[in-house]
């Protein structure tokens, strides 16, 4: 039951998880957490508090309300609860569980399911206090390491970065105790620094290499653009490293990217068992975790150095609201990526108490004979490659491998086998139907030079696996010599170097590659001067020939969204190159755009700007004046409609008068001034200083029915004399208020 991040000297929210390993499982179970030395009679005797995450999986106990159990008995193999740890001052805390199996309920009281902590643990601030045990385990061990990254938009949705998605390279070896590369708790060296926020492993690889006295082997994988692919388009990448009894230890890291500085992997996963064997497999799912080197909560956070710098802890989902990985309810992260790691050999005697289940010093690596070709029709493929050398050089088992691509997938419905085949070998003159033939061991790594400055002598070993079945002798060597120079020549200018590390992997999987390898500089020369001794070698390497073809093109993916909301816009489609760039140029085009339509967007009415008032409809009394505007698009598409079009205001020019001989005076003088203006309307032409204008026109239609509407004349000048010098001449227009009863 590892617990995680909790610290005493404050109150935190941490995790508590209770996990078995398949195909292990537990049914129900039982959670309480104690004050050292108390036996959970009283109700003071507990500590903490515990937290429910999935009311589906736990729930507190009726009968004793501070501790957890199940919430339905099922089949399990893990549970999650957050535990609020105690104020400081309460001492040491005994986090204790039980479990049913299978009808027989477990309880310890020391191992895996009981743990102590205490408030001096917050000096570690999350580190799991898991002492390393000293290794009593014979001979050494070899071991795969297999990485398959599962962080991707189906698996995590918010924010996920489409286009630059994917882990760097992976770096790590297997050490000893002494030799810490990174831990939860502790600070980020510079070189887990520059792996985190630039995934770059070089300074990484450079502090393992100075630590050549506890370090066994560095581990190292390349990086994976994008992030995910099925594991037919490409394979999950591997590295294999060896393990020894003090060297029992691995860790690794790769960065997620992009991303501020989070990454995953493992810390001091320990391969040696307490019964002196070596750890047939471990299989492990990873969350990210934060360097403490950047403070950045999002994906691509621009850069923000975290200052002082914190200690590396796990992320969780209740870090920022802004994260990716954030959940209100604090439920556990979705794994982004998984680890396992297979023992794939052993060498020299082996002393374990416990012999192991599976005997897998010689692994059968062949799969079942096939009678026929079962490919379908749909799929379209190149044709195979030649075989590869074997992988072994000994008379152990080995295998060889050709492959071939595939060029088309005419059904997506109809799944394409695999592309690459694989079949059993052994080295050259090995057979398995010759009976007097051995199998052998791989050699051991090679011995410390016999001298530490010049020339001198190394050597390595193998044993015999299998003798042969006709009872014959075994003739082939067990231990071979070879001469090794440390240093050209002894002098006070001489520099002292390690041995030359093995091999790295080929540059190229099928071809023409590089191959390096390193070695360091122990001592440098007493009288201070450079070192001259070479410290990494590099040699070409042949892989199988390469039968592939250089445009092998994934699927296009889906159209993206249109680039507007309304209207005319463009959207794009994407295709990525799967065969390697080195194996040719491709010319095929990566990226479409097409033109795309939307819903036309919504037109506003328009208006034209508000005409002058009119004059006041009442000659004395109270009256009205009107103003209009015209309407010039009428509104489309779910646009603004059209505000009011006619404005009225009151107006009053003097009182009518009361006296009827007055008022009738008034109204003979209004008719013969109405006579005499038509008699002008009528004649040729009204006079005005310096031109002749012709007779007003008649008055327009009104724009209106009703509500009020206008009406237009108009006054055109005939003739301008020449001596004219007024600006008065000119046409004339008039406008009236017309049908202003409401509609």
């Amino acid at each position: 039951m590892p617990p995680q991040l909790w610290n005493l000297g404050r109150t935190f929210r941490k995790w508590v998880t209770l996990s078995a390993a398949p195909p292990s499982y537990f049914r129900g179970f039982t959670l309480i957490a104690l004050k050292e030395n108390r036996e959970g009679d009283k109700e003071e005797d507990h500590a903490g508090t515990f937290q429910i995450i999935d009311e589906e999986e736990t729930q507190f106990m009726s009968n004793c309300p501070v501790a957890v159990t199940e919430s339905t008995p099922r089949r399990r193999t893990r549970i999650q609860v957050f535990w609020i740890a105690p104020p400081a001052g309460t001492g040491c805390v005994i986090l204790k569980a039980s479990i049913v199996q299978k009808r027989i309920i477990y309880f310890q009281d020391e191992g895996s399911l009981t743990k102590k902590l205490c408030e001096q643990d917050s000096t570690f601030d999350g580190v799991t206090d898991k002492p390393i045990l000293d290794c009593c385990a014979c001979g050494t061990a070899k071991y795969r390491l297999t990485f398959y990254g599962n962080w991707s938009e189906k698996t995590h949705p918010k924010d996920y970065p489409r286009r630059a998605n994917h882990w760097s390279a992976i770096i790590g070896g297997s050490h000893s105790k002494n030799y810490v590369l990174w831990e939860y708790g502790g600070y980020a060296s510079e070189g887990v620094k520059q792996v985190a926020e630039l995934g770059s492993p070089v300074k990484m690889e450079e502090e393992i290499r100075q630590q050549s006295d506890e370090v066994l082997t560095v581990i190292k994988a390349k990086a994976q653009w994008p992030a995910w692919q099925p594991l037919n388009v490409r394979a999950a990448p591997s590295a294999e490293f060896s393990v020894d009894r003090t060297r029992h230890l691995m860790s690794f890291l790769t960065m997620m990217g992009p991303s501020p500085d989070w990454n995953v992997g493992l810390s001091a996963e320990d391969l040696c068992t307490k019964e002196c064997g070596w750890v047939q497999k471990v299989v492990q799912d990873l969350i990210p975790w934060d360097a403490g080197t950047d403070s950045g909560v999002t994906y691509e956070s621009p850069n923000k150095p975290t200052i002082p710098q914190e200690k590396i802890r796990p992320l969780t989902s209740l870090d920022h609201p802004q994260s990716p990985f954030y959940d209100p309810e604090g439920g556990s992260i979705t794994q982004v990526a998984r680890v396992v790691i297979e023992r794939i050999a052993r060498k020299g005697e082996q002393c374990n108490i416990v012999p192991d289940n599976v005997d897998d010093i010689v692994a059968d690596l062949a799969p079942e004979e096939k009678d026929e070709d079962d490919t379908p029709e749909t799929c379209i493929y190149s044709n195979w490659s030649p075989w590869s050398a074997c992988s072994s050089s000994t008379c152990d088992k080995g295998k060889r491998m050709r492959q071939r691509m595939l060029k088309a997938q005419l059904d997506l419905s109809v799944p394409c086998p695999d592309t690459q085949d694989f079949q059993p070998c052994m080295g050259p003159g090995c057979s398995d139907e010759d009976g007097s033939t051995c199998t052998m061991s791989e050699w051991i790594t090679w011995s410390p030079c016999s001298i530490s400055c010049g020339a001198g002598m190394r050597s390595r070993e193998r044993y015999v696996k299998q003798f042969p079945e006709d009872g014959s002798v075994c003739t082939l060597p067990t231990e071979e010599t070879e001469k090794c120079t440390v240093n050209e020549e002894c002098s006070p200018s001489s520099c002292l170097t390690t041995e030359w590390g093995e091999w790295d992997e080929c540059s190229a999987t099928c071809g023409m590659g590089m191959k390096k390898r390193h070695r360091m500089v122990k001592m440098s020369p007493a009288d201070g001067s450079m070192c001259k001794a070479e410290t990494s070698q590099a040699e070409k390497c042949m892989m199988p020939e390469c039968h592939t073809i250089p445009c092998l093109l994934s699927l296009w993916s889906e159209w993206s969204d249109c680039s507007v909301t309304c209207g005319k816009g463009m959207r794009t489609r994407q295709r990525m190159l799967k065969s390697l760039a080195e194996l040719g140029d491709c010319n095929e085009e990566l990226e479409q755009v097409e033109k795309c339509m939307l819903p036309e967007c919504p037109i506003d009415c328009e208006l034209t700007e508000w005409s002058q008032w009119s004059e006041c409809n009442k000659s004395c009394g109270k009256g009205h004046m009107i103003r209009t505007r015209m309407i010039q698009m009428e509104p489309q598409f779910g646009g603004a409609p059209c505000p009011e079009t006619v404005q009225r205001k009151k107006c009053r020019i003097r009182k009518c008068l009361r006296n009827p001989s007055l008022q009738n005076l008034r109204w003979r003088e209004a008719r013969e001034s109405r006579r005499s203006e038509q008699l002008r309307e009528e004649s040729d032409g009204d006079q005005f200083p310096g031109c002749r204008m012709r007779p007003w026109t008649a008055w327009s239609e009104c724009t209106k029915l009703c509500g009020g509407g206008i009406q237009e004349r108009y006054m055109t000048v005939k003739k301008r004399f020449k001596s004219s010098q007024f600006t008065s001449c000119k046409d004339k227009k008039e406008i009236r208020a017309c049908n202003v009863h409401p509609c």
